[in-house]
């Protein structure tokens, strides 16, 4: 029998939590019997898609493409997500192993859908855009969206059991019920599983709460199915288990309109209705991060009049931001590079919202994972870290890292397979492989 990958991300999940996995049976018995990186350096933003783009290719948010959440529009809102295999611009593990003739299934993994061609079991992850207008026959979605046949009946028996709405924790139940049934009826090579619980409650309570936690023994409980998925399938003994996290979050207390002061500056134009008409310079929000787009970005005189009107925004400390990266920072600090021409980093406790109009500053907005009592985007070395737990053969039993880099997630992933991933930045995590 062959060699088998689970890699399950519980989304913001940070060492803090585990204080007491202990006595969590699941989490527990991972601890117990296999590796530990205890902090993982994440990436520059630290958003969901971002991250999990970067897992599944060892490359930073410049390299895959994928450098925001949400693609850039001036303007629109809501905005569709980059969420599909083919957004990703380098090769991924998923790629890897479908060369090789491994079985592959993403089950809600970011950055999935439409991978049909290469993912062999697909159920991806279904956004709000994507559901609209077919509230009415949600299983044509996920046929849309890439699911082959042979899953369609679990599909459906999800969504009679669950819902169709991406709503936690029925979202997370939906993709667990379908993840254990593709175990038991196909144990594929390799399976990359996404949970988004314990982020939404962060966001929605703040850092450390009781919700959190409550979250984090769901999460436990969803991850023991799985492992009894394992056992019933008869490839426990060959299988290796993941548990990851993406990013942390920091605490917030309010939210600031970066665009509002560029449109007193003269530098965002509107009708008015407050209707934007036209710019030179527009800040997209990416949590806790801003990325600052030029309408002219190789016009040198707009460029050096708009850095310095950033700086001295930051300078002030009033306006949400405390520092402004350069093209050049940005791409030696962090990997990250795009259409944008500056970076701006929260002051540690504001985030930032696309918005035209005032109020320019305002509080905390709990329906948009945004605006919450906590979130996300940040530079990467801030606030609690994730971890990285592996168990199962490949896996050197109580081996300890107390640092670790998220792009040597996919490259360690790869070893354990047998793979390569010539674009891959970071290396395979020798010290804690068997």
């Amino acid at each position: 029998m062959g060699r088998h990958l689970i890699v399950i991300s519980v989304d913001a999940m940070v060492w803090e939590d585990l204080a007491y996995a202990e006595e969590l049976p699941a989490l527990g018995r991972i601890l117990k019997e296999g590796a530990v990186v205890k902090h993982v350096r994440t990436i520059y933003p630290s958003l969901t898609h971002p991250v999990h783009a970067t897992v599944l290719t060892g490359c930073a948010a410049g390299k895959t493409g994928i450098v925001n959440n949400t693609f850039f529009e001036a303007g629109a809102e809501p905005r569709p997500w980059f969420n599909s295999l083919r957004d990703i611009r380098v090769k991924t593990i998923l790629h890897a192993a479908h060369e090789k003739g491994l079985t592959t299934c993403a089950c809600r993994w970011p950055l999935t859908a439409r991978g049909e061609d290469v993912i062999d079991y697909l159920v991806p992850e279904v956004m709000g855009l994507d559901m609209e207008g077919h509230e009415d026959d949600p299983a044509s979605v996920y046929r849309m969206l890439g699911t082959q046949e042979c899953l369609m009946d679990l599909i459906r028996e999800a969504l009679s059991r669950y819902g169709w709405k991406n709503e936690h924790p029925a979202y997370d139940a939906f993709e667990t019920f379908c993840a254990c049934g593709i175990i038991r009826r196909y144990q594929p090579d390799l399976m990359l599983i996404h949970s988004g619980y314990v982020d939404g409650e962060r966001h929605r309570t703040g850092l450390f709460t009781e919700h959190v936690r409550a979250a984090v023994k769901q999460s436990d409980a969803w991850i023991g199915e799985i492992l009894d998925a394992v056992r019933d399938a008869g490839i426990e003994k060959d299988t290796d288990i993941v548990v990851m996290s993406d990013h942390g979050q920091l605490a917030i207390t309010r939210v600031i309109c970066p665009n509002v002061f560029l449109r007193d500056k003269g530098l965002i134009r509107t009708d008015e209705q407050g209707k934007l008409l036209d710019w030179d310079a527009y800040v997209a929000g990416a949590g806790l991060s801003g990325q600052v787009y030029l309408s002219r970005p190789e016009d040198p005189q707009l460029k050096a009049r708009v850095f310095q009107i950033l700086n001295d925004m930051a300078e002030e400390g009033i306006y949400g931001f405390s520092e402004v990266l350069t093209e050049e920072e940005m791409k030696k600090r962090y990997g990250l590079y795009g259409d944008f021409s500056f970076c701006i980093e929260t002051d540690g406790f504001t985030s930032f919202s696309e918005d035209l109009d005032r109020p320019a500053v305002r509080p905390l907005d709990t329906s948009d994972y945004r605006f919450g009592h906590a979130t996300h985007g940040h530079m990467p070395e801030k606030g609690p870290q994730p971890p990285f737990l592996g168990m199962g053969p490949s896996f050197r039993k109580g081996a300890v890292l107390t640092e670790g880099s998220i792009l040597d997630h996919a490259p360690t992933f790869a070893k354990i397979l047998g793979l390569q991933l010539p674009d891959a930045d970071g290396v395979p995590m020798l010290q804690i492989l068997g």
